[in-house]
C-alpha cells in the first residue's frame, strides 16, 4: 500500500521564503518514495511524502519549525493511495 503524508503551515507574512528553505534543509530518517515541496500565496509551503507502508505505520515526518516562523501550528494529513482515476 501506499501512503501519503501531507505537512502544511504557513509562514509569518514575509517569511515565505525563509519557511520554504527551512523546509528543504530538512531530513528524514529514511527516504520516501519521493517528496514534493510546494508553495501557495499567504507564504504557505506544502510537502507531500509518499511511503511503502501500512496506513497506521510509524512513518517518519516532518517536525514543527522552532521560532516564530509560522502563523499557527502545522497541519498535518495521512492518505492512502487508491489507485489512478
Amino acid at each position: 500500500m501506499t501512503v501519503a503524508l501531507m505537512w502544511e503551515a504557513r509562514a509569518v507574512p514575509g517569511r515565505g521564503e525563509e519557511l520554504l528553505a527551512w523546509v528543504r534543509e530538512q531530513r528524514l530518517p529514511s527516504e520516501p518514495l519521493r517528496r514534493e515541496v510546494l508553495r501557495a500565496p499567504q507564504d504557505r509551503v506544502l510537502v507531500i511524502t509518499w511511503w511503502e507502508a501500512e496506513y497506521a505505520a510509524e512513518l517518519p515526518e516532518l517536525p514543527e519549525p522552532e521560532g516564530e516562523l509560522v502563523m499557527r501550528a502545522v497541519h498535518r494529513w495521512r492518505f492512502e493511495s487508491v489507485g489512478e482515476g
